[in-house]
């Protein structure tokens, strides 16, 4: 029996194994990621908290016989119930050098524990040992590789100091909670009729990413690179800007994005504002208190600083919409009037700010204005095959960017004179204590406007459907994305309108 135990425990490790590398994957392969989504997993939902109590029982019980390290491999061979072995969304594990690496020690420090069970006469309690702690030991490997990965990672950033300093362009800097990725677009576009400019790709905004954009994409002859930089802690974005050096930067937004990492609004404006550190020139949204703030100890330092604003007329450059147009005005003389997109205003003052930074007229940006591009999966208007129109905002989400898109929903639910207006959501993650109050507000909001709205998953759910009862919106519960999609394709018409409201991986319960 202790045979048949000790390869149960192996079995079961495998496979726990492959669900939780790709949550470390997933999670950008930071320590302690992984520990905190078993927690979520097993204590969570009903029935699998039941099958965590029984596997902790096991583990007593294994001492006594090998049986129980059989019955509880079993189950954790099986579970957590809903984190399903093979990956499909945002796509399957990708089996990299760094993420088999990882496995590879990973499967060392099991090693270890299976013969301190054989060196202690228990050879079956070492093997499921190793299986109940696969979470645990996945984070031991991130901690032990991270330090490695980072020396590996060394080299990519050195020959792109390389390349920055053999073509020598103007770099400008943008972070933000939310808004930068489009922020990067709208003020690239702006530059491109004027200058060479690169910028870089979707949301490479890490150290590696970065590298990686100026090694295949920065050529001679570019004189703007704009940089899109994110952080999940203090120090990150001061690292980038400590080799890349950003002549103008700006911060776009301060939200709660990351505030269960970060804990407070206040250190994630910190956090954010370390992108000013070299620059001369900032471009601060003033319409944020805390950015308003920063924006005055930046002048008191001696720096440039560009208020924007989307609300104040006098702001340095201000961006007001108006009807359905956007009227652009530096210092209070407008110099544009263009048709409003549902861009966030704020973000094309940004823009605006920097690309006249970068030496473009005012004139050449007043005719790129009306032609600012759309980014993919943020409020992207399609037809489905239903007839209905789709709004997809799910690249990532926030409070104010989810509210925005209740208003585009809403704007085009009245146009189009809708009979079903339907919200499919998991929530919005990542807002530590506020999340569940976030949640809720943003549902109860939804459920005022909506006939229809669709929870999909667990994480959120609570929190939803306690927001969402407070209206006249019917709700409906699903398991995944995929069950959403179905009952959207069978649940509407031509002229009906749905926000389909972020997407989570498939990590999240």
């Amino acid at each position: 029996m202790t045979l048949v135990a000790v390869a149960a425990c192996l079995v079961a490790t495998a496979l726990a194994g492959l669900r939780w590398l790709r949550v470390a994957q997933r999670e950008h392969y930071i320590p302690g990621s992984v520990s905190r989504f078993a927690v979520r997993w097993w204590w969570g939902l009903g029935f699998n908290r039941l099958l965590a109590i029984g596997i902790a029982i096991d583990l007593v019980l294994a001492a006594v016989s090998p049986f129980f390290a059989i019955l509880g491999a079993a189950a954790i061979a099986v579970g957590p119930f809903g984190l399903k072995l093979r990956g499909h969304a945002p796509g399957p594990v990708k089996w990299t050098r760094r993420l088999r690496t990882l496995a590879a020690v990973w499967a060392l420090l099991s090693l270890v524990l299976v013969a301190i069970g054989a060196i202690a006469g228990l050879v079956h309690l070492g093997a499921y040992l190793a299986a109940v702690a696969v979470p645990l030991v996945i984070d031991l490997a991130l901690s032990i590789t991270k330090p490695i990965e980072e020396r590996l990672g060394e080299k990519w950033v050195d020959q792109a100091k390389e390349r920055l300093r053999s073509v020598n362009p103007m770099v400008i800097g943008i972070t933000g909670s939310y808004g930068k990725t489009s922020t990067k677009g709208y003020v690239g576009h702006l530059i491109q009729g004027s200058r060479a400019v690169v910028a870089t790709p979707a949301s490479f905004n890490n150290t590696l990413g970065l590298a990686r954009s100026i090694n295949e994409n920065l050529t001679p002859g570019t004189e703007v690179f704009v940089a899109e930089m994110g952080m999940y802690a203090k120090g990150e974005i001061a690292a980038m800007v400590e080799w890349t050096q950003p002549a103008a930067s700006a911060i776009t937004a301060i939200g709660p994005v990351h505030l269960e990492r970060m804990k407070t609004e206040d250190a994630i404006a910190e956090a954010k504002s370390e992108i000013l550190l070299s620059a001369s020139t900032v471009a601060l949204n003033v319409d944020d208190h805390r950015l308003a703030a920063i924006a005055d100890r930046c002048a008191a330092e001696g720096k440039t600083v560009i208020r924007c604003s989307s609300r104040d007329t006098g702001a340095d450059v201000s961006v007001v919409r108006t009807g359905n147009q956007l009227v652009a005005r530096r210092h209070g003389v407008e110099i544009a009037t263009f048709p409003d997109g549902d861009q966030p205003p704020g973000n094309v003052a940004i823009a605006i700010a920097l690309a006249g930074a970068a030496g473009v007229p005012d004139e050449a940006i007043a005719k790129r204005l009306p032609s600012l591009p759309s980014s993919p999966n943020r409020r992207s208007l399609a037809t489905g095959s239903t007839g209905a129109t789709f709004i997809d905002d799910t690249y990532n989400s926030n409070p104010t960017g989810a509210h925005a898109a209740l208003e585009t929903l809403d704007r085009l639910a009245k146009e189009k004179n809708a009979n079903r207006i339907i919200l499919v959501t998991p929530g919005m993650v990542e807002l530590g204590p506020r999340q569940h109050e976030e949640n809720a507000r943003f549902a109860a909001a939804a459920s005022e406007i909506c006939t229809d709205v669709v929870i999909i998953g667990s994480t959120n759910r609570k929190a939803l459907q306690e927001g969402a009862h407070q209206g006249r919106a019917r709700v409906t519960l699903v398991d995944d994305r995929p069950s959403a999609t179905a009952w959207v394709r069978e649940n509407t018409a031509e002229g009906d309108v749905v926000l389909f409201e972020n997407d989570l991986p498939d990590h999240f319960p």
